[in-house]
C-alpha cells in the first residue's frame, strides 16, 4: 500500500482553497466541503484518499518500466514540475503543449531526432565546414527544440498516463490522451470538471505550496514504483520501439496547426 497521506500537510501546503464560488464547476460538488467568505473549500480527507489512489496506480505504471508524461505550463508551476518529473526520471512538458504531441507522435520523435542529428555533425566535424550563416541557423534551431521537446527527449514511444496540473489549461493535452485512451491523472481545481480525467486529485492548482505538496507526494509514489521495477518489462529507451509508436498512433489523424495555442490560465482565485 502506498505510504498514508496526512490531511495536516495538505491543510498547511494550503491545498484546501478553491476558486470563488462563482467559478465552480457543479460536477466537483463532492469535493467540496463548505463555503467561507465566497470561496469553497476543498475536503481534504476526500483530497487524501483521492492521492493516495493515484499513487498505487502511478507505483504500478512505474514498476512496469512505462512512463508518465508531466504536463504544467502554467508559471507558478512549471519549475516545480521539472524539478519532480526530473528526479523520478519522468518526461514532462513545461513550455507551450505542441499540438499533436500524442496524436501525432511520430512527428515529433522526428523533431526529437533532429536534435540528436546536429549533436553528431557538431562531434563528427560536420558542423565546422559550414558557413557562418549555417552554423547561427542550426544553433537556433537546436535551442528552440531543446526549449520546447528537450524534455522528452527519452521518451521514445507514447506514455503509459498523463499527470496534468490545471485540466483547464492544459485541455488540449487532455483531449489527445483521450483521442488514444491514455489515462489521465491530474490535480483539479473547483472551477474545473472532474469527468475530464481519470483520476482526480481534488486540490488548489494555483498556489506554489499546494502543487509542490501534491507532486512531492507523488513523484515519491513513482520513485517507489521504479525502486520494484520489473527487469523483464519493456523499457521506453529500447531499439526497435519506433514501429510500435507508429502502430499506436497510425489511425490517429493529425490535428490542425493551430491547436498548440494554449490560453494562458486566469490568475483570480
Amino acid at each position: 500500500m502506498a505510504n498514508k497521506v496526512e490531511v495536516k500537510e495538505l491543510l498547511e501546503a494550503g491545498v484546501h482553497f478553491g476558486h470563488m464560488t462563482r467559478k465552480w464547476d457543479p460536477n466537483m460538488a463532492p469535493y467540496i466541503y463548505m463555503e467561507r467568505n465566497g470561496i469553497h473549500i476543498i475536503n481534504l480527507y476526500k483530497t487524501a484518499a483521492k492521492i493516495e489512489e493515484a499513487n498505487e496506480a502511478l507505483k504500478k505504471i512505474a514498476a512496469s518500466g512505462r512512463k508518465i508524461l508531466f504536463v504544467a505550463t502554467k508559471k507558478q508551476a512549471k519549475d516545480i514540475v521539472a524539478e519532480k518529473a526530473l528526479a523520478a526520471n519522468m518526461p514532462y512538458i513545461t513550455e507551450r503543449w505542441p499540438g499533436g504531441m500524442l496524436t501525432n507522435f511520430v512527428t515529433i520523435r522526428k523533431a526529437v531526432k533532429k536534435m540528436s542529428s546536429i549533436d553528431r555533425m557538431k562531434k563528427d566535424g560536420t558542423f565546422n565546414t559550414l558557413s557562418k550563416k549555417e552554423k547561427l541557423q542550426i544553433d537556433r534551431l537546436r535551442a528552440k527544440l531543446e526549449k520546447n521537446l528537450g524534455s522528452i527527449a527519452d521518451m521514445s514511444r507514447l506514455p503509459a498516463a498523463l499527470f496534468v496540473v490545471d485540466i483547464k489549461a492544459e485541455h488540449i493535452a487532455i483531449k489527445e490522451a483521450q483521442k488514444l485512451n491514455i489515462p489521465v491523472f491530474a490535480m483539479v481545481d473547483t472551477n474545473s470538471d472532474p469527468r475530464e480525467v481519470d483520476y482526480v486529485i481534488p486540490a488548489n492548482d494555483d498556489a506554489s505550496k499546494s502543487i509542490e505538496k501534491i507532486l512531492s507526494l507523488v513523484t515519491a509514489a513513482i520513485i517507489d514504483g521504479l525502486s520494484n521495477r520489473n527487469t523483464d518489462a519493456p523499457v521506453d529507451d529500447a531499439e526497435g520501439m519506433e514501429a510500435a509508436v507508429e502502430a499506436e498512433v497510425e489511425v490517429v489523424e493529425a490535428p490542425e496547426s493551430d491547436a498548440t495555442s494554449v490560453e494562458e490560465p486566469s490568475s483570480e482565485a
